[in-house]
């Protein structure tokens, strides 16, 4: 019984989810949905409750795609703090850009206003994950003398989630990685101690093992484990 009962609430969620991020939430309605996951509006609001409950748990799913993904990144030992977050952008890119409970998710929290519901606060726990991956890569001689960690965190976050914007008004998302990939160009020459923007691209596309090169290996250091990373905020 409890089994079939969470197969029902993950296909009303994904259906949810699929109507909201095309129509947005005013244009979906509980019969809508009914009709796209094959449940009845009596199981959707017995599950849910109504539509502001089910738009705030697809946000909240959102939001707790995250901690993995970045706990998953930090686990990673023998790689540089920057490398370490430039993958992590890329993963999150392609989240956004194939989960379709993200993509609803992000929709969702953007129509805000429509929904007679809390939804959880974002970005923060975002920057408090760049400025901790930046004070790392200055321990470790990776980060450019004049760079301030709080300070460029706030901004490589505004300009990640703007190019996401961006990206879906224009096309989807269908090309985000190579216009992240434009981006971190823009970013990575003044950001590292020693820019080496094309190797370091190469590395952190090819996922959190890319490269297993150690922290401070153009010193000779190869192999030293970069140090942990701290856990990351809930509301990312």
């Amino acid at each position: 019984m409890q089994e079939r009962a969470e197969t029902t609430r993950r296909a009303v969620l994904l259906a949810a989810a699929e109507l909201f991020n095309e129509r947005g939430y005013a244009g979906t309605s509980i019969s809508d949905i009914s009709e796209r996951s094959g449940r009845t509006s009596g199981a959707i609001y017995f599950h849910y409750g109504n539509k502001e409950n089910l738009a705030l748990a697809i946000v909240e799913a959102h939001f707790a795609t995250w901690p993995a993904l970045v706990e998953r990144y930090a686990a990673t030992t023998g790689r540089p703090a920057l490398d370490r977050l430039v993958g992590l952008s890329f993963e999150v890119a392609r989240a956004f850009r194939d989960d379709i409970v993200v993509s609803a998710g992000s929709r969702l929290w953007a129509e805000r206003k429509a929904i007679d519901a809390p939804l959880p606060v974002p970005f923060v726990g975002w920057v408090d994950v760049v400025r901790r991956a930046l004070r790392r890569a200055r321990e470790q001689g990776e980060l450019a003398a004049h760079i301030e960690p709080a300070s460029a965190a706030h901004g490589i976050v505004c300009a990640f989630f703007g190019l996401h914007t961006v990206s879906d008004a224009l096309d989807g998302r269908d090309a985000i990685e190579d216009r992240l990939a434009d981006l971190w160009r823009l970013l990575l020459p003044s950001l590292q101690a020693r820019p080496e923007t094309e190797a370091l691209l190469a590395r952190a596309r090819s996922g959190p093992g890319g490269g297993d090169r150690g922290c401070g290996e153009e010193d000779g250091a190869a192999g030293e484990p970069c140090p942990a990373a701290a856990s990351p905020m809930l509301h990312l």
